[in-house]
């Protein structure tokens, strides 16, 4: 049965509640794994708002008005959004180039392109990127957020860092001997404190352990260590009001690219996330329905002073972990932060930055997808070039453009493998064993059978027209058997005009053997079987058999 457009668009939210009868102990358990993926979201927020060169404020509100759309109008169950490191090279870059302003339009027209490709449901198609794309592109990010995280790490007193992944390597050398060793000392430890909870804490975030001692200790030590209150000053302790950019044509094609990379890597990263937690809850997420929800979230996040936003792989498993029952514990822990924002405000700007830092380098760790990585190198030989040229392309030029290379790359070398998996032969009736086979058919004279053993491509169209080179003398008949084709495109319909006008010329019928209902349909709908005639298409090899007899004793 297939679904209409309304059923894969609806939230997830309605329709859990359809299905459920929701109580007071879901509640209570969906607003308790909320608070615990607050927790965890909090310093997350901050250091990739920092990490990207904005304030840490618009981390949180991103968080915040993201997080409870996303959860409210998304198609997955548990699915947690907010803002997350694979943007934070993005975001820098687009704020670089055409202020934050260009930033909120291109957040919103991004909204726009993702509510558009929920409506035409392309959620779908999402899982045909490449698996050596997907981990080239996001091994690329990892290594990215790390060099952004170095001015922090080592404490260099460096006023703007270049995008460009060499010249912020250059920077970065030019500023070594400025290094903090305080600010490396708090970075190092917090990298272990959060490594080390995860055995001795499991049930406390480690972010959250790592962001209350090393504001407590740099404070009451005094320790020489940047903090969000000595570079940010204060954070609000409210959501700004709503607020809509100016919106010209010469700025929409000037930030289109950037809206797309911020639609596209938020369509990604939002469906894997999904996916994940899909494995570990047993759930089906809707992917045009989250896609939908990405858009809104996106949309409602910029004019909020936000930033863009996707699902998050690593809150969404917290929030599975935490216990959660329903899409109410994302809005929860949207609810929770907003909480928090008001509380202790006073008390954030006291996190040092050293200790952000560490927080997005262990994320950049765990996003690289190292085991993976490793995995494709020892693959085939076509899925290595792709992982390395898209992480390349990645690091070296841009998100976007990596992702269309690595795609199309990986589109042409599956052309070259289909194309050579796709024969196109002589009949040797000693080598045919099936019930069909040749070999217990009796042939008229005159009369040369050749096969394509699969699909009949553009790829395959040119070899096909090849063949006829082969034959030193044209036979009366040419049988093409197609009994092993599952599909032509035009290309190959066009290929099959070719080889019959050709045989033609040289006084040849062309007779199509074994052809499948649905190639049929596209050869009677491309007008070719007037051309060939449809009494020269048969679907059995015993119906061509007597065809060609028939035309050899004309």
């Amino acid at each position: 049965m297939i679904k209409s457009t309304h059923d894969t668009l609806r939230p997830k939210l309605i329709d859990y509640f359809k299905k459920h009868k929701y109580s007071f102990k879901d509640f209570t358990s969906d607003t308790m794994a909320g608070l615990s993926v607050a927790i965890v979201a909090l310093p997350l927020a901050m250091a990739i708002a920092i990490a990207a060169n904005l304030p840490p404020e618009r981390g949180i509100f991103t968080a915040i008005v993201a997080g409870f759309l996303i959860s409210a109008h998304g198609g997955s169950r548990f699915q947690i959004g907010g803002p997350t490191a694979a943007f934070i090279v993005t975001v820098a870059t687009v704020t670089m180039r055409h202020g934050y302003d260009g930033l909120v339009l291109a957040t919103i027209m991004a909204g726009v392109i993702l509510a558009i490709m929920a409506i035409f449901r392309a959620g779908e198609l999402i899982k045909f990127i490449p698996h050596p794309v997907i981990i080239g592109f996001t091994s690329g990010i990892a290594l990215l957020i790390v060099f952004s995280q170095l001015r922090d790490f080592f404490g260099l007193s460096i006023s703007k860092i270049p995008p460009d992944f060499l010249e912020k390597l250059q920077v970065y050398l030019a500023h070594m001997h400025e290094t903090n060793f305080v600010a490396v000392i708090v970075a190092l430890a917090s990298i272990l404190i959060i490594i080390k909870s995860k055995k001795y804490t499991p049930k406390i975030p480690g972010p959250i352990i790592v962001v209350a001692i090393s504001s407590i200790v740099v404070t009451i030590f005094n320790l020489p260590v940047e903090t969000i209150e000595s570079r940010f000053g204060s954070i609000p302790s409210m959501l700004p009001t709503p607020v809509w950019p100016e919106i010209t044509f010469e700025k929409l094609r000037l930030l289109l690219p950037d809206a797309i990379t911020i639609a596209t890597l938020a369509a990604i990263e939002s469906l894997l996330s999904a996916v994940v937690a899909d494995g570990m809850a047993g759930t089906k997420h809707k992917p045009n329905a989250e896609l939908l929800g990405q858009g809104v979230a996106n949309v409602a996040s910029a004019i909020f002073g936000g930033l863009p936003a996707t699902g998050a792989i690593a809150r969404t498993a917290t929030n599975i972990k935490a216990g959660a029952k329903s899409p109410i514990a994302g809005i929860m822990h949207a609810v929770w932060l907003f909480i928090f924002m008001i509380i202790l405000a006073p008390l954030i700007v006291k996190v040092p930055l050293a200790a952000l830092s560490a927080i997005l380098i262990v994320v950049a760790w765990n996003m690289a997808e190292l085991k993976h990585f490793r995995e494709i190198m020892n693959a085939p030989k076509a899925d290595r070039v792709v992982l390395l040229t898209t992480f390349a392309l990645t690091v070296l030029v841009d998100l976007n453009f990596a992702i269309q290379a690595g795609i199309a790359l990986a589109s042409i070398l599956f052309i070259d493998q289909m194309m050579k998996a796709t024969e196109i032969k002589a009949i040797n009736k000693e080598e045919e064993e099936d019930p069909d086979s040749t070999l217990n058919k009796k042939f008229p004279p005159n009369v040369e059978v050749y096969e394509i053993n699969g699909p009949l491509f553009f790829g395959i169209a040119e070899k096909l027209v090849d063949t006829l080179n082969i034959l030193e003398v044209p036979p009366k008949v040419f049988i093409l058997r197609m009994r092993y084709v599952p599909l032509v495109d035009s290309a190959g319909l066009h290929a099959l005009d070719v080889l019959h006008e050709r045989l033609k010329e040289n006084g040849t019928i062309l007779i199509l053997s074994g052809v499948s209902k649905n190639v049929n349909k596209l050869i009677v709908k491309s007008k070719l079987s007037k051309n060939i005639g449809s009494e020269n298409i048969c679907d059995h090899i015993d119906k061509a058999i007597i065809r060609a007899n028939e035309i050899i004793s004309l």
